[in-house]
């Protein structure tokens, strides 16, 4: 039961990102949810093994690498999944990292009001 009120609040999180910010477009919120559960599916078996691989010029970079990651995971969503359209690299930059902003606050505040 967790796990799909995260899925609908990190689709929450997608279709308000696509108000704050230009360079992405969601059809629906139903497109939102769907995006929510292939970033899921992407961050669970695919960003693991990208994030081992780039070990070294993540360490030379202190870490900050790992939003280009982000970002080109995020970008490559918008290839998979239509009616969502990411327009640039520096729109997934920005997207991806107000996604994760958005989604950790909604579930913070889901969790206050669980607990």
């Amino acid at each position: 039961m967790g796990w799909i009120v995260k899925l609908l609040l990190n689709g929450l999180a997608v279709f308000l990102v696509a108000q704050l910010i230009p360079q992405i477009e969601v059809e629906s919120f139903g497109t939102a949810l769907l995006v929510a559960v292939v970033l899921a599916l992407i961050n669970t078996f695919i960003r693991p093994v990208l994030v081992f691989f780039t070990l070294p010029i993540n360490f030379l970079t202190l870490g900050l690498f790992t939003f280009v990651i982000n970002a080109l995971l995020f970008w490559g969503t918008s290839a998979l999944v239509e009616g969502f359209e990411v327009h640039g690299f520096m729109g997934a930059l920005l997207g991806s990292i107000v996604v994760s902003l958005i989604s950790w606050v909604l579930n913070g505040i889901w969790k206050g009001i669980r607990d």
